[in-house]
């Protein structure tokens, strides 16, 4: 065997889904916004991986499962420019950057005590005002929120 190979830090996948490039501490975040710890499928989570970009990402392999928009999307909201890869018969047929939409559909909790969100049974709508910070304002309160205070349904 050649000195030359490279070791695959993690085993390849024949169909699922790879979110690569996590920043570490958005790797359990992202598992429990998905409902993985639930799932059956085959899981393997790859932490404090070494990484050119990040120095260290971390890094999700799920089989058999093709995620909808609404959960991509939750997955912007706390790691943004990750890296979203569909495998099928073991090759790449899908690569995509996930970025933060231009709306937000029931997916992020309004904190404004008052706003009818969280008083009347209706899904939150949210504006992003700004991609690169992630600034969301909600759509009936007007109420503006940052990264660090959003809170995911």
């Amino acid at each position: 065997m050649s000195n030359d190979k490279k070791e695959l830090q993690v085993a390849a996948l024949k169909n699922g889904t790879v979110i690569d490039h996590i920043p570490s501490e958005k790797v359990f975040a992202v598992v429990s916004l998905l409902g993985l710890e639930h799932m059956q499928n085959n899981i393997t989570i790859g932490f404090n991986l070494k990484s050119n970009k990040l120095g260290k990402k971390g890094i999700i392999k799920i089989a058999d499962k093709f995620f909808c928009d609404d959960e991509i999307n939750k997955i912007a909201v706390v790691a943004p420019n990750v890296k979203l890869n569909i495998i099928r018969d073991y090759e790449v047929v899908e690569k995509r950057e996930v970025k933060l939409p231009d709306t937000l559909h029931g997916i992020v909790k309004c904190s404004n005590p008052k706003c009818i969100t969280n008083n009347e049974p209706m899904p939150t709508l949210f504006h992003v005002i700004d991609h690169d910070k992630c600034v969301i304002k909600c759509h009936y309160c007007e109420k503006e929120q940052s990264r660090e205070e959003i809170a995911i349904l």
